[in-house]
């Protein structure tokens, strides 16, 4: 499957200069899918010279000209749905059926993208001198290192390439060994849709090889990182012996605040399709689940319904609503953090156990907690998996100070008819996104991102193409006389 790309260095797909692969397993069947070309540092300094190069091109085309180009691979993910919807379904394990839900998301993203690099607005103000003005521009801020976990692979390279693009930077994309076909045919659309040599580059391998050598380069001036808290904190040690820009997207553990004044049947449904996408190994994903005393039996009853029709399986089964877990690191913890449950109190209304009926394949049953208590280990560690811990609260002020009591702040989601109460809510939650009365967090037209230790930066959204951008100002004398 892989033989037809490898490291995509200057416009071209090339194998590594070692001739090193490794192996990518099929989630559901535990089956190798294929060789992909490894790195070694002789292709990495092949791609940093090739993006240098890139980046003097792409950084003089016209706006205009680059939006073009960016808005034609928008046209050209959607044209290939398919093949993209393939590859997510046979690296990550999510279903087929739910697969085109990212590559549209994707294709939203550069569309979106495309049409920014035409809106970076500088601007002139009058100086406190006469004969003289204040001019602020914005210039590109330089070569990108954008670093691709695996649990969304296209949607999250989508969003880092297309605002590189978009303010005018060549990048390098490391994706994930665990899912690089998905990024490596992303990366060729973007060779499709006419995007120069050099100013969109892919190295895959060792992942911890790659980011440190990329990192330790004159060559790069920003790092984007999607990933756990913990990675992120040692690429940003990293990236601050050469001061370089970093936009950090890191661990979730939201809270799901479900009032009094609701009608349950229309919220459950709603959690279910927050919950349970991509078998909860988003992180945006629901973790902690505060529901107000009066309506708990009710929720936790109804959840237990919907969730036993959710049908595990092979993601390629176009009946799957519930594919495996994408590892088996991710399997052995979540089932880990499932066992400590159990033992410090909390009460299995569902699941709790591997799939009994899968002999191949990394499958967990959903799984739904009650009797859960704030300093259980589940509220504490991200379970980023199918793990659904159910707590009650009696009023407002109690359930915002708890859902608080997290070191992250990534998305908070909140269900209640009244809107004060709504607006309240959306206020005083720490966090960088809310949902309210909507399953719906991450949008190309909304600035996504997080607080705390969830990192800083935004991808998406107006704001999100600053991140990539230097600003300049000039004080500008009109005469000197």
């Amino acid at each position: 499957m892989y033989e037809k790309f490898g490291q995509f260095i200057d416009g071209k797909w090339q194998k590594s200069s070692s001739g090193n692969t490794y192996e990518v397993i099929n989630p559901a069947t535990e089956e190798i899918l294929g060789k992909a070309s490894k790195a070694n540092k002789e292709d990495i300094q092949k791609a940093l010279t090739s993006a240098q190069k890139g980046l003097e091109i792409w950084r003089n085309t016209s706006p205009w000209e680059r939006s073009k180009i960016i808005r034609k691979i928008a046209d050209l993910i959607r044209q290939k749905v398919d093949v993209l919807s393939k590859w997510l379904t046979l690296e990550v394990g999510k279903p087929i059926s739910e697969s085109p839900g990212e590559i549209g998301g994707a294709a939203d993203i550069f569309e979106w993208n495309s049409e920014e690099t035409k809106r970076i607005f500088g601007e002139i103000n009058q100086s406190r001198f006469p004969n003289a003005q204040i001019h602020v521009i914005y210039q590109p801020v330089g070569v990108v290192a954008a670093l691709v976990p695996w649990n969304f692979p296209i949607i999250l390279a989508s969003r880092k390439i297309s605002t590189a693009l978009a303010a005018g930077c060549s990048v390098i994309v490391k994706p994930d060994v665990i899912t690089p076909g998905s990024v490596m045919e992303l990366v060729d659309i973007c060779k499709e849709a006419g995007v120069p040599p050099g100013v969109v580059n892919l190295l895959s391998g060792d992942p911890a090889e790659i980011s440190s050598e990329l990192i330790s380069s004159d060559i790069i001036k920003k790092i984007s990182i999607t990933g756990s808290t913990r990675v992120g904190k040692l690429i940003l040690k990293q990236a601050a012996d050469k001061v370089q820009r970093v936009t950090m997207e890191l661990s979730g553990h939201s809270p799901f605040i479900v009032f009094d004044d609701v009608d349950i049947n229309k919220v459950t449904d709603m959690a279910i399709t927050s919950k349970f996408r991509n078998n909860g190994q988003v992180c945006i994903s629901p973790g902690r689940f505060y529901i107000h005393e009066s309506k708990k039996d009710e929720f936790a009853n109804l959840m237990v319904k919907k969730t036993k029709k959710l049908k595990l399986g092979n993601g390629m089964d176009k009946d799957t609503l519930l594919g495996p877990l994408c590892t088996k690191e991710r399997l052995e913890g979540v089932e880990k953090l499932v066992e400590i449950t159990k033992k410090e109190g909390g009460k299995v209304l569902l699941g709790g156990k591997r799939a009994a009926n899968f002999n191949k394949g990394y499958f967990y049953e959903p799984t739904i907690f009650d009797n859960i208590k704030d300093n259980y280990t589940v509220m504490k560690e991200e379970p980023f998996g199918p793990i659904v811990p159910i707590l009650t609260f009696k009023d407002f002020d109690e359930v915002i100070d708890r859902a608080n009591n997290n070191d992250l702040g990534l998305a908070s989601y909140v269900y209640t008819t009244n809107l004060k109460k709504a607006n309240q809510a959306s206020q005083k939650l720490e966090s960088g996104c809310v949902a309210v009365n909507t399953p719906v967090v991450a949008v190309a037209e909304a600035p996504f991102g997080g607080i705390k230790q969830t990192g800083y930066g935004r991808e998406g959204g107006s704001m999100g193409i600053k991140d990539y951008l230097n600003i300049k100002y000039t004080h500008f004398g009109i005469s000197y006389e």
